[in-house]
């Protein structure tokens, strides 16, 4: 059980930890993207594949997953995408810089997205979604106040701060104690059909 418990735990913690790390620390985006690539496919992916495949004893047509390791890869892309939500929210509240700003574009077509500059004219990346406030209203030449992210990788937002801390702490147990639980059933199948 404890190997069980130590792998769902750097599943779901490696889900989170790279997701959230990048927008903090701030990583470069060649780094950003292969940890996110880990962070909402890979490890999750292995949460489910490695329980699986470290059946030796079943025949591969007689292999069976446990239901209970549905949960760990639907938990760590959760863990994967809000991970950098919370990380981004982090790294406004630390090096994030309040300001008015100038909307320059608005592109309504699908989602809302204003591209930003400051009123002294510097350049405002990346750009603000609808949910940080870009508003159907919003159109070209609008004034907004914003906080945004001196470093560009931190999206900006219009002030408004939500927590995802509950929610984060939610899917991370789920993770756990799901993947230790189903991890724990697939070896005990797999013991049983070498003692039979």
């Amino acid at each position: 059980m404890v190997r069980w418990l130590a792998f769902s735990l750097v599943c779901a913690g490696g889900s989170l930890g790279l997701s959230w790390l990048g927008p903090v620390v701030p990583l470069p985006s060649a780094v950003r993207g292969v940890g996110g690539l880990f962070a909402v496919f890979l490890l999750p992916l292995a949460s489910l594949l490695v329980p699986v495949l470290l059946l030796r004893r079943v025949p591969r047509k007689q292999r069976k997953v446990a239901w209970q390791l549905i949960v760990p890869p639907i938990a760590g892309v959760a863990l994967g995408f809000l991970g950098t939500v919370a990380g981004e929210a982090a790294a406004l509240a630390d090096r994030g810089v309040s300001a008015d700003a100038v909307v320059v574009s608005a592109d309504h077509s699908s989602t809302n997205h204003c591209e930003l500059r400051t009123v002294d004219g510097q350049d405002i990346s990346p750009s603000l979604s609808e949910s940080d406030g870009c508003r159907d209203a919003t159109a070209k030449g609008d004034e907004v106040r914003v906080r945004y992210d001196p470093e560009g990788i931190a999206s900006p937002d219009d002030g408004r701060t939500s927590s995802y801390g509950v929610l984060l702490a939610t899917l991370f147990g789920a993770a756990v104690v799901m993947g230790t639980w189903g991890g724990v059933r697939q070896s005990r199948w797999d013991r049983a059909y070498g003692d039979a």
